[in-house]
């Protein structure tokens, strides 16, 4: 079951190993399924999939997100998706119907994406990747979570 909190609280200092650790972050949700951060020095809304995260779990992830973009006037996603897997053709029919229309009206326009380890995932998220870009979104893969973190601190 997620947790579900409210974006504009938790404030802490991150200790976790293996992740971007950023002063002042705050944790939006944090469950067995995703770590849902905000970054508010630079903006930027974090996701990590903990492992293959699918239906209402995900969805409630990536709609806390959306909220936090439009609390905050964010701009920039940082997606670690290193354990997860494939987007489900549901979740992926939600994605591109309900939540992109919103997530783009919100003010998200740049996308920095830690691939999924495995193959089959890396071509399904490459996918997305191109059609968000037809939509606008400014998306780009990187090797780990701290390239990303680093190119989105530097975008307009």
């Amino acid at each position: 079951m997620s947790e579900r909190r409210q974006p504009e609280l938790a404030l802490f200092e991150e200790e976790r190993t293996g992740t971007v650790r950023k002063a002042g972050s705050q944790i939006i949700v944090d469950n067995e399924f995703v770590l849902l951060r905000y970054h508010p020095k630079a903006k930027i809304v974090h996701h990590e999939f903990r492992r293959f995260i699918h239906g209402p779990v995900f969805r409630e992830a990536l709609e806390q997100g959306v909220a936090t973009l439009k609390l905050s006037g964010a701009t920039r996603w940082l997606s670690d998706d290193r354990r997860n897997g494939p987007v489900t053709p549901a979740d992926g029919e939600w994605a591109i119907k309900e939540w992109v229309p919103r997530a783009i009206a919100a003010g998200w326009k740049y996308w920095a994406v830690v691939l999924p380890d495995k193959v089959l995932g890396q071509m399904n998220m490459k996918r997305w990747m191109d059609t968000y870009a037809k939509l606008g979104v400014v998306a780009q893969a990187f090797p780990h979570p701290e390239a990303g973190m680093d190119w989105l601190e530097n975008v307009p």
